[in-house]
């Protein structure tokens, strides 16, 4: 891991990064219904492709979509995994994504608790 700096707060350590590669990456996306949500979230973590997935919602969403401005009730799933996996997170999204042309955006993040990360890579190793 590339640290710049490291501060405590509450005995936690929290290692700034400037290489996503060896950060925690959030990968978004939206789904129709909570039980598209939850089945996606279920089958990535079972799948090892993402080591944790929250579920938002609903959300609405606003998009123009085929000329007309369209307004959704969504669910959004977060979905975190190691930045050297999110190839294959992204792929798994793709290839389990019920829309046409869905959301798929990632976030590395900028600073993340070292534990967790070790968990993270932990839970998302083996395949």
């Amino acid at each position: 891991m590339v640290a710049l700096r490291r501060s405590r707060a509450a005995d936690v350590e929290v290692s700034a990064v400037t290489d996503h590669e060896d950060s925690l990456v959030q990968v978004f996306t939206t789904l129709g219904t909570r039980d598209d949500a939850l089945g996606m979230g279920r089958a990535a973590v079972k799948a090892r492709a993402a080591a944790c997935v929250q579920v938002v919602g609903p959300i609405t969403s606003v998009y123009r979509w085929e000329g007309a401005v369209q307004e959704d009730t969504e669910f959004l799933c977060l979905l975190k995994t190691p930045g050297s996996k999110l190839e294959r997170l992204l792929q798994f999204v793709r290839d389990h994504h019920p829309y046409d042309t869905p959301e798929i955006t990632a976030v590395p993040s900028s600073a993340v608790d070292d534990r967790y990360l070790a968990w993270a890579i932990a839970e998302t190793a083996g395949r």
